[in-house]
């Protein structure tokens, strides 16, 4: 399987695909910038080793050409004065909820190891279409789909890296269902393309959701109410609700960090859901185990 770029044809193995981002002129219109008074808001924990922020939906973590303020990972830089703001758990742009900087490479350091190790769980709220029966494990390897039209999208394949996902239904109702997501490894896309396979996709998903041509549809027109009427929400309803380390032999250094649900996806669990999907969001934000 190449991983090189196009072929002298345009295509990618005979099969045209297009990028994430294709080289298109930036319409600074459309950039989200952060302002100075919203980062402080975002605040979840800080102390001198680590900065936990409850990322929204609408934001991206990684530097971007359109300045500082156009990114979590330039804001956190350029409005708590720091020298260097390592990512540690990053989110992509329209999914919310806790994101993790290091204050230094350290502590950056010693949360990648614990995290290779296997000593820190994530856990998500994901709102997904259909009503999901009963709990299931997903132990699907997953890798590049070369057959869709984006190319960053991922797909469970037999020769792909494993990943493991684990779906917990809270409240399904209504064609719908609130599901608590916990996962094992750490894949790109991986509880979306999970969600995906197993026929529940994630509501608002542009990719993994009725069709990946309505993300190729928002990069050129943005969010139009065609694309509203076939996805329901405006980003994907997904959220990392909370993250857990793991201490030592007693305990010690054990940590965990948590996010209330976004008020969008509150929102749309108080519409699709009643009551009864705000008050298990809630539940098993601040209570699990």
């Amino acid at each position: 399987m190449s991983t090189g770029g196009a072929g002298e044809d345009g295509t990618y193995g005979g099969r045209l695909r297009v990028c994430a981002w294709p080289p298109r002129p930036q319409d600074l219109s459309r950039v989200r910038m952060i302002a100075p008074e919203e980062l402080g808001g975002w605040v979840l924990a800080e102390d001198a080793e680590v900065l936990a922020l409850n990322k929204p939906g609408d934001v991206v973590c990684h530097p971007s050409k359109a300045g500082p303020w156009s990114s979590l990972a330039g804001a956190v830089k350029e409005g708590r004065g720091l020298a260097k703001a390592h990512l540690v758990f990053r989110l992509d742009r329209e999914t919310s909820g806790i994101v993790l900087f290091a204050k230094t490479e350290r502590v950056a350091g010693w949360l990648q190891k614990a995290m290779q190790a296997r000593r820190i769980r994530k856990t998500y709220l994901a709102v997904l279409v259909g009503e999901l029966p009963g709990p299931v494990a997903v132990d699907q390897p997953l890798g590049d789909d070369e057959a869709s039209p984006v190319f960053v999208k991922t797909t469970v394949r037999p020769d792909g890296r494993e990943a493991r996902s684990f779906f917990r239904p809270l409240v399904a109702a209504g064609g719908f269902t609130l599901a608590e997501v916990r996962i094992e490894t750490g894949r790109k896309h991986q509880i979306r393309a999970h969600a995906q396979w197993l026929g529940y996709p994630v509501v608002g998903d542009k990719i993994y959701g009725p069709d990946a041509r309505c993300y190729l549809d928002f990069i050129d027109r943005g969010w139009t109410p065609a694309l509203a009427a076939r996805l329901l929400h405006e980003r994907q309803a997904l959220h990392c609700l909370r993250i857990d380390l793991e201490g030592g032999a007693q305990g010690e250094g054990a940590r965990t960090w948590r996010a209330p649900l976004a008020p969008d996806l509150v929102g749309f669990c108080e519409a699709r859901l009643g009551a009864a999907g705000v008050a298990a969001a809630a539940a098993v934000g601040w209570d699990a185990a």
